[in-house]
């Protein structure tokens, strides 16, 4: 299924109002960045091309498509995206390092819009204590390093990591050298999310007073969630000046993550007659956006999450559900059209042929010709023989599961697994190994789960440690299909598998084999990237 891709449309929310562009909020995207730091993400390089297709239909402003430098193929799928994705401005991250700054321009010198992305500490703590230098050290890094980028590359972002935890005086002084040097974005981070909005706001307003440059060039604000205040900081960002926001799908990255795309968006778009600020993003796209990340990561949304929460929109208690069917706006301040929920009626069955699948893949913005369409129909129609209709949800979830099959991992053949109230478990499997062999496993265990994945484990020859189990459908109803997400840890690395069928243990099945075939790749990679790459800093 690598021939599949979504296809691209950068409309923005349509309003009629005149807009003043000074206060439009650009949306910089690092869910392939800082989002697939988050423990247990390894996305391969179809599934960031997938993902940052379905950003730029979105949408966003900017996409950080990855940090080049720490592995072959982190670099490799940088380029990919800059290769085939319009649009957006696509970056890659680079410490102050001359090899940093050229392995990001190498790898997204190819897009229309390229912009090489820098960051260097500017806390003392940071300063003394992780760089092991000095103040003047980390001006002079930072004065070298903006003017290398500047010879590569005419869009060069600069930012400052810790800086809600800097000295304002000394943070202005490193802002001003970047500057001067050509830098055409600056984005001051809260790294670890320790700021608070009065604060935040305190902090920008100053760095106004201190560089009156600033209004010549965009500013940034990055914020991580930490105390819960990701959203909120950045907002007080927003509202000092700052006209970029740097945030991530579902808010995954770094410990408790980033600010939340959606959430952003959809404060600016809900309160846009208070704010004032509004951004270009497709807001119909978000759900399918937020679906396609979730299943690509194996990270679940939470169910009471902000916008994307399948709770988002529901109404138990009886006074709002009477309230709501009076009129919809005594409990929703939110259509849940306009973020694109229920908007699809994409319903086929068993007789549905191969150009009304495609039709219908195409709606859902995927493009899918030759044998990828072949593979889609092959699914589609086990699908069907299943299930008597196949929702526009079913078959997002079964072209996505067949785009995490990579032809080097593991494949599950067969299973037989025997389990009663009155004796142990029994597994038996069948897999086939990446070089194509036919291997056999069988093992006892403390419930049929148990039994399985030790059978496989025994069969790949691979002693994988369960660490998170999930099962949810993706559709109503008894003949729904099973999504499960399995987190792994194997040899120290975690990785996180997605598998999908309507038979729950065949999706048990392949989302543990795949999360095996995720931590020998991150294992791989993590073996092939130079010395000191892996502890490189971020914002």
């Amino acid at each position: 299924m690598a021939a599949v891709s979504r296809k691209q449309k950068t409309t923005g929310d349509e309003r009629n109002e005149v807009r003043d562009d000074a206060d439009r909020v650009r949306i910089f995207d690092t869910t392939l960045r800082d989002g697939e730091q988050s423990p247990g993400i390894a996305l391969n390089r179809t599934e960031k091309v997938e993902i940052a297709l379905q950003l730029a239909r979105l949408g966003v402003d900017i996409i950080e498509a990855g940090f080049p430098i720490t592995s072959p193929g982190d670099f490799e799928a940088v380029q990919a995206i800059a290769r085939e994705v319009e649009g957006p401005v696509i970056c890659g991250l680079a410490r102050t390092v001359v090899g940093d700054i050229d392995a990001v321009w190498n790898a997204v010198k190819d897009s229309e819009r390229p912009r090489i992305h820098m960051v260097i500490s500017t806390s003392d703590i940071h300063i003394e204590r992780k760089l092991q230098t000095t103040r003047d050290d980390v001006k002079g890094q930072a004065r070298a390093a903006v003017a290398h980028a500047r010879e590569l590359c005419g869009d060069v972002e600069f930012s400052c990591e810790d800086a809600s935890r800097s000295d304002v005086d000394y943070l202005a002084e490193v802002i001003q050298i970047a500057i001067d040097e050509g830098a055409t974005t600056i984005n001051v981070a809260d790294t670890v999310g320790y700021t608070m909005p009065h604060e935040f706001a305190a902090m920008f307003t100053r760095l106004y007073e201190l560089v009156p440059d600033l209004r010549n060039i965009t500013l940034s604000v990055h914020c991580h969630d930490d105390l819960g205040l990701a959203v909120a900081n950045s907002l007080a960002g927003l509202e000092t000046g700052c006209r970029q926001v740097e945030c991530a799908i579902n808010g995954i990255g770094e410990r408790a993550g980033n600010a939340s795309l959606e959430e952003i968006v959809m404060l600016l778009h809900t309160r846009e007659s208070s704010l004032g600020l509004w951004t270009e993003i497709n807001t119909k796209e978000i759900a399918r956006t937020s679906r396609l990340v979730s299943r690509l990561t194996g990270y679940q949304v939470q169910p009471n999450k902000a916008i994307v929460g399948r709770n988002a929109f529901a109404h138990e208690a009886g006074i709002h559900q009477d309230g709501v069917l009076k009129d919809r706006t005594t409990y929703e301040i939110m259509d849940a059209t306009t973020i694109g929920l229920e908007s699809n009626s994409i319903v086929l069955g068993k007789h549905s042929g191969r150009h009304a699948l495609r039709d219908a893949l195409e709606q859902l913005g995927f493009q899918v010709d030759g044998a990828a369409l072949n593979v889609a129909f092959t699914r589609f129609k086990e699908l069907a023989d299943k299930k008597k209709t196949v929702s526009a949800l079913d078959l997002e979830a079964i072209v996505s599961d067949e785009m995490l099959r990579a032809p080097t991992s593991f494949e599950l053949m067969s299973f037989d697994i025997e389990a009663s109230s009155v004796r142990g478990p029994l597994a038996r499997v069948s897999v086939r190994m990446p070089g194509g062999e036919i291997t056999q496993g069988s093992f006892t265990g403390d419930g049929p789960i148990d039994a399985f994945f030790s059978a496989l484990n025994a069969a790949t020859g691979h002693d994988g440690r369960l660490k998170e189990y999930h099962v949810d459908a993706v559709t109503g109803g008894r003949d729904a299909l099973g999504e499960t997400t399995v987190l792994l840890e194997l040899d120290g690395q975690l990785a996180r598998g997605r598998g999908v069928s309507t038979d729950i243990l065949e999706a048990s099945g392949r989302a543990y084999l795949r999360a095996l075939s995720n931590a020998l790749a991150a294992s791989a990679r993590s073996t092939s990237a130079e010395p000191g790459e892996a502890a490189a800093t971020t914002p």
